[in-house]
């Protein structure tokens, strides 16, 4: 999961990491990191060539954002997307995270893997380490 850039800035870290740990998932790899571009084009591989790319690249990459790995029950990613909330901060649930503190959807302060699959995808990018695991 990924603490975007907005969520860094606006200092609701801690808060956002908060409320997954209360949930009962378990932190075990964080890292406060610039995103450049060649790694946003890997994390972003099915998004290259929309419209929405170039800004979406921009806004990624403008300041540092937290990656992290959380470690739960076999259905981990449908409890971080949950605990995250719709896209569109407007319409989000409260009790959510883009719910509670999230203001515009192209600013939506996190992202979850979508999947068991994905989520491995994406800690291969951002925590190789960890993916021979």
């Amino acid at each position: 999961m990924i603490c975007k850039p907005d969520a860094v800035e606006r200092g609701l870290v801690g808060e956002i990491l908060r409320r997954f740990e209360q949930k009962g998932l378990k932190l075990v790899a964080a890292e406060l990191r610039h995103l450049d571009t060649e790694l946003l084009s890997r994390h972003y591989a099915e998004h290259v060539g929309k419209p929405f790319y170039n800004e979406l690249v921009a806004f990624m990459s403008r300041s540092p954002a937290m990656t992290m790995v959380l470690e739960g029950p076999d259905d981990t990613f449908a409890i971080v997307r949950s605990l995250m909330g719709l896209t569109n901060p407007a319409v989000s649930p409260p009790g959510t995270i883009r719910g509670d503190l999230g203001t515009v959807m192209t600013e939506n302060l996190v992202h979850g893997s979508d999947s068991n699959e994905s989520a491995e995808r994406e800690i291969g990018i951002f925590f190789p380490e960890l993916a021979a695991e």
